[in-house]
């Protein structure tokens, strides 16, 4: 996908995932592997409370692969603060 669509695929309908996404489309989506590319994919058709959930650390996904991208954007956060 186009980084352009990814960018706009990142903008939901909480500004608190805007927040999260967008930023990291911009400063880090072009260094994951094409493993973590796909899985950012499949996480962007997930909805927006979930993702919300995830995030604030309120719940954990069940699946290894969404666990391992939601971790790699936690981290991002940390070292962009």
């Amino acid at each position: 996908m186009h980084k352009n669509r990814l960018i706009w695929a990142s903008r939901r309908g909480m500004l608190e995932l805007d927040l999260i996404l967008q930023p990291f489309v911009e400063e880090h989506y072009d260094q994951l592997s094409e493993e973590d590319k796909l899985r950012f994919h499949a996480l962007l058709e997930l909805e927006d409370q979930q993702l919300f959930n995830w995030f604030l650390n309120k719940e954990k996904p069940l699946e290894a692969d969404m666990q391992r991208i939601v971790a790699i954007i936690y981290e991002s956060r940390k070292h962009s603060v």
